[in-house]
């Protein structure tokens, strides 16, 4: 048996992979930060509820809700939105020619996608490692 073929090995590769395209999206949007009418791209993130979902096939199982009896009673986390909500960020600064790359913004996607395949990285270098000495094999 492969250490490709094992699921931990998969996850660590598809995160890397993921990250890579990541990295090329955003330096494309710095690369058309001066082209008119642009804007800028990203990556979706992986729900992990989905891949939970997926991941325990057709068993249906019922998704547990927290069930709100009175209306002064605090509501559960899905009824609540999140500072963070996606579907409320819009393109505020756009420039005369219509570009809508925010370079600082780009930068920091860029810097935090680069500390995550750092992490990857490690985190596929320590497994590796784990492995050859559960084998007996240092070094």
């Amino acid at each position: 048996m492969s250490m490709n073929n094992l699921p931990l090995m998969k996850a660590l590769a598809a995160k890397m992979d993921y990250l890579y395209k990541r990295n090329e999206v955003i330096s494309q949007n710095i690369a058309n930060a001066d082209t008119p009418g642009y804007q800028s791209r990203d990556l979706t993130k992986v729900d992990f509820g989905s891949v939970l979902k997926s991941m325990t096939g057709d068993n249906k199982i019922a998704p547990v809700h927290i069930e709100q009896t009175n209306p002064l009673h605090m509501p559960g986390p899905n009824a609540v939105r999140s500072a963070k909500d996606p579907k409320d960020k819009l393109t505020y600064e756009v420039a005369p020619d219509g570009n809508g790359v925010i370079m600082e913004e780009q930068m920091v996607k860029a810097g935090q996608t680069q500390i995550d395949y750092n992490l990857m990285t490690n985190l596929l270098r320590k497994q590796s490692m784990m492995m050859k000495i559960a084998l007996g094999r240092q070094g």
